[in-house]
């Protein structure tokens, strides 16, 4: 029997081999398949980043307008998917909303063709164009009212701040948005993206794959972290309150939401591209206090925390940048959810052509060859636990 070595969260134990994506955490490089994200932010847009990212190489001019096409063309809801948010609670959580959706629209696309590419294509584009209106939908629902209907004359980013905030946004504000889209497409076998190869490794149909990365993604140490970093600079409240309230933090050996990363030792490039992005929006549409407080705990801890290569991720300034394009707190992480559909599309289209189910293995550490003891006979288990603790004082 070959000697398992357990590694907590599977820590550096390859779970694939895959050609979509590169990050170098020590050097701080991103790549989609071997383009670099600055490169891509500054001349690529979020659907052809999409289409590189899926199909493998950057499209032709004719290849991503029917590319594009086919999302507008796709962007509506059923009016079953509409009227079946209609029953869920206001008070619910976007990203519980966007997995029940999600899941749902296998119910519609129930045909599971794997092997037929015209079927891989169509789920696509549909999960592609119909993420973005189940969000902007949820958002006006849960406030009484109808959602907007997509927008055929605008783009894919411009058309979700439409649908969102019922009005055409301004091209500076759209241009960003869609360069955040971008920067969150994808990022190797992070935890969502492994959920969703676990659920395609079982060849179920790809929207239960991507209802399962979303409801994976929910989580506070993946997508929700950036819900948490407008939380943290609320509760510093100042400039002046920075390093007092880094100082508690580091004694109660608390996290700092937005700093760390489990592969970059250096500044997360995508942080780095957001904070240009977000300094963009506050020269046009004035400066945010936010900002101040987030520019002086990013000094602080890393004259504190530098050395341990503890530095802002991606979570640090997204909400920022989301907060300014008048995006909701609590719909920060369904919009994360809308770029990363991309990078769990590729991926499930990538665990198709290879496909193995996941079965990993454990290392048992319970108790062996026990007695089964009738059930007279037997000790609450609240018992056991008290008595164990006495022997043990």
């Amino acid at each position: 029997m070959t000697f398992c070595e357990y590694k907590p969260g599977l820590e550096g134990i390859p779970a694939t081999q895959s050609s979509i994506s590169y990050v170098d955490g020590q050097k701080g490089i991103l790549e989609y398949r071997g383009i670099n994200i600055e490169e891509l932010a500054k001349s690529s847009n979020f659907l052809e980043t999409s289409y590189l990212l899926i199909w493998g190489g950057l499209p032709t001019k004719d290849e991503l307008l029917d590319f594009e096409h086919e999302i507008r063309y796709h962007r509506r809801l059923k009016y079953r998917i509409r009227d079946m948010m209609k029953c869920f609670p206001e008070s619910g959580h976007p990203m519980d909303a966007l997995q029940a959706c999600a899941a749902a629209l296998g119910l519609f696309y129930s045909r599971r063709a794997l092997d037929d590419p015209a079927y891989i294509r169509a789920a696509v584009v549909r999960l592609l164009a119909k993420i973005p209106t189940m969000v902007a939908a949820f958002q006006l629902m849960r406030k009484g009212n109808d959602p907007v209907q997509p927008c055929d004359d605008l783009d894919y980013s411009a058309n979700f701040l439409y649908m969102l905030n019922e009005r055409e946004p301004d091209e500076l504000a759209a241009h960003i948005f869609d360069v955040c889209l971008t920067l969150h497409a994808e990022h190797t076998i992070n935890a969502s993206t492994f959920s969703a190869m676990v659920t395609a490794s079982t060849l179920t149909d790809p929207y239960a794959v991507v209802a399962s990365a979303v409801g994976t993604l929910a989580g506070p140490l993946h997508g929700g972290a950036n819900e948490e970093v407008i939380t943290m600079l609320e509760e510093i409240g100042s400039v002046e309150n920075v390093r007092s309230y880094l100082d508690d933090c580091l004694q109660r050996k608390a996290k700092i939401m937005g700093f760390g990363h489990r592969v970059y030792k250096v500044k997360d490039p995508r942080a780095i591209i957001l904070q240009d992005l977000a300094e963009q929006l506050f020269e046009k549409f004035g400066r945010d206090d936010y900002y101040d407080i987030a520019v002086e705990l990013e000094h602080a801890v890393e004259e504190r925390l530098g050395h341990k290569g503890i530095y802002p991720n991606v979570d640090f300034y997204s909400g920022l940048v989301y907060r300014k394009l008048g995006i909701p707190t609590d719909l920060f992480t369904p919009v994360f959810a809308i770029a990363r559909v991309a990078g769990w599309l590729a991926h499930w289209k990538e665990q198709l052509a290879e496909n193995r189910i996941f079965r990993p293995t454990q290392i048992y550490t319970g108790t062996r060859n026990a007695s089964y003891i009738p059930i007279e006979q037997r000790q609450s288990t609240h018992d056991r636990a008290f008595l164990a603790a006495l022997i043990a004082e």
